[in-house]
């Protein structure tokens, strides 16, 4: 289970013999009230296709296999794979070494269920990854442990100050339940910050508003791109204050309280 920087000396260190690398952002989950809350989340059943992203030293390796019976895993650390691999035999674990952000997850198959502490410092760029293989039908739900401010943002309802192109794009795709909020003492070494624990849903296609993806984007992005700044300036380069208030939206709002319907309303509007 990776996080960020790490410290030699930790008493997890000194039991296993391995020491949390910072370059992987590793810090290793250590709560068993966390560690269970996250499995009974999960609820995985024998038979189900279940992906675990960065299992480290295994701390919800073990139950999440014992509920599953079978367990993939993506992990990027030789010595942590070599770990696994002495520990559990192929007909239990299939491991697939290395980053996970250049993992395609929907090689394995339909209805995956993704489970992972996610390093911090990729946390980001690993959800849009995952977002590719909901587009295609491959996942059933992705529950991960991030930066609690990431989920902040990710769960932030129109109007809420975290409220971001995170928040809107997510939503999208995705619904979006936080589970549980994790102190840095749940893990050794100890992170800086809070992390909390989210799970996504993917949306059916008949649950979003028909868009071109790629011009929603484009108007997120312009109207993200200054947070302080009204949509009639931010959104300037894109549409003038009468194809804004045409799509319904005051231009004089800010993106953070703007809906994915007054998203879409917008990028209706590009020509």
């Amino acid at each position: 289970m990776n996080r960020s920087s790490a410290k030699p000396a930790t008493k997890l260190a000194r039991e296993t013999g391995h020491t949390a690398r910072k370059r992987f952002g590793q810090n290793f989950l250590i709560d068993q009230g966390i560690i269970y809350g996250i499995v009974d989340a999960v609820n995985p059943q024998p038979g189900e296709r279940v992906v675990e992203i960065g299992p480290g030293l295994g701390a919800l390796t073990q139950p999440l296999l014992e509920r599953a019976g079978h367990l993939h895993v993506v992990e990027l650390d030789r010595d942590l794979i070599a770990r696994l691999e002495k520990k559990y035999p192929p007909e239990q674990m299939t491991i697939h070494a290395g980053d996970a952000l250049a993992f395609d997850f929907a090689s394995l198959g339909p209805d995956l269920r993704v489970v992972g502490n996610l390093p911090y410092n990729i946390s980001t760029p690993i959800l849009f990854h995952l977002l590719d293989k909901v587009e295609v039908g491959a996942v059933r739900d992705i529950t991960v442990m991030l930066q609690k401010e990431v989920v902040d943002r990710m769960v932030a309802a129109p109007g809420d100050s975290d409220r971001s192109r995170l928040s809107v794009m997510l939503q999208r795709y995705c619904y979006l339940e936080r589970l549980l909020d994790v102190p840095p003492e749940s893990f050794d070494p100890a992170p800086k910050v809070d992390s909390a624990v989210v799970r996504m849903i993917p949306k059916p296609l008949a649950d979003r508003l028909p868009v071109d993806e790629a011009r929603l984007q484009q108007v997120v992005n312009a109207a993200f791109s200054q947070r302080r700044k009204m949509v009639r300036n931010t959104l300037k380069p894109l549409l003038d204050s009468a194809q804004i208030e045409a799509a319904g939206v005051d231009p004089t709002e800010r993106a953070e309280h703007l809906s994915e319907a007054d998203f879409v309303a917008l990028a209706n509007q590009l020509p």
